[in-house]
């Protein structure tokens, strides 16, 4: 496993991370869940991602229990703030309260005394940027968190976080965790240029667009029984990639993996990997096969012919 600078900090980070969405306290057993983490760890990855709001908290207290047999300072664990965790006009966005509040739930729930990674999960419009990052400086002033992050945030949301960081003096962020696969690449035009010229990395998460990019859908009437493609609380973020001049631009880039000797997931997080602004790929995992396979990603460098070969497919 490689690692890679966070921004411009001192953190390193695994080159592949593993998340919790959609997975833990959900679709994964605790005791599978285990069995994926204990995996990650052994193979390298040292970078674990998880929020409040997944799985009502429950993904972050499985996390918390099985990284708790792991000295502390040998991996890097990442939650979130932003989404509603109750039903009060107070429990969601990114106020004072609520950020605070949520820290210290957060914390419990993982059973640890800090995080390294504390981010925004989305930007809250009904909520000055200066109060969140006046909170976030404090928590970090008082050792709860390390480093600041946002999540899906837009360029102008970015540069504006930055504006108010060096009026004030408070901690900038470091990283950015959106979305970016070969599918979804927004963030080429205006957040990477950005987020370079500012000592912002990218940890993206959905590298592999919910598994179409494995190549284990062939047909988009025929799918798999028991996949994501088939299951109604994943169907709705897999759904627009499920068609047949996407699945068909996947099997070519099949090809070149097969070529390559690597699977095409393989191929898909090499190709995110190629650029030196994403410190990390977050991947998630149902089983431990798949985070072996996943972390071997970080052994492959594309060559740049085999890059425009894959650029004039994605075309």
């Amino acid at each position: 496993m490689k690692y890679r600078r966070l921004g411009k900090s001192g953190l390193k980070v695994s080159e592949i991370s593993l998340g919790s969405w959609l997975t833990y306290g959900n679709s994964t057993e605790k005791d599978t869940a285990t069995k994926i983490i204990d995996t990650a760890y052994d193979l390298g990855i040292n970078f674990f991602d998880t929020a409040n709001v997944y799985a009502s908290g429950a993904a972050e207290v499985i996390v918390g229990e099985v990284l708790r047999k792991y000295p502390r300072e040998s991996y890097v664990l990442a939650t979130k703030v932003f989404w509603p965790m109750g039903e009060g006009p107070n429990d969601r966005g990114l106020s004072r309260k609520h950020v605070f509040e949520q820290a210290n739930a957060s914390l419990k729930r993982l059973g640890v005394d800090y995080v390294d990674i504390y981010y925004c999960h989305r930007y809250d419009p009904e909520t000055p940027v200066e109060e969140t990052l006046r909170t976030i400086d404090d928590l970090i002033r008082q050792g709860k968190i390390l480093y600041a992050g946002v999540s899906e945030w837009s360029a102008a949301q970015i540069q504006e976080a930055i504006n108010i960081a060096d009026k004030y003096l408070l901690d900038r962020i470091v990283v950015n965790q959106p979305l970016y696969n070969m599918i979804d690449r927004n963030i080429e035009h205006e957040i990477i240029p950005l987020s370079e010229k500012n000592g912002i990395s990218q940890v993206v998460f959905s590298p592999l667009a919910q598994g179409v990019l494995t190549g284990k859908y062939k047909d988009p009437k025929n799918l798999p029984e028991g996949s994501r493609a088939t299951d109604n609380t994943s169907n709705a973020w897999i759904g627009r990639y499920i068609n047949d001049e996407m699945l068909g631009k996947v099997a070519k880039l099949g090809v070149i993996a097969e070529n390559l000797g690597i699977s095409t997931s393989q191929l898909a997080l090499a190709w995110i990997l190629r650029h030196k602004s994403v410190a990390s790929a977050l991947v998630g995992a149902s089983k431990p096969a798949q985070i072996i396979e996943n972390a071997k990603a970080s052994d492959y460098v594309l060559s740049e012919s085999v890059i425009k070969e894959i650029e004039t497919i994605l075309a």
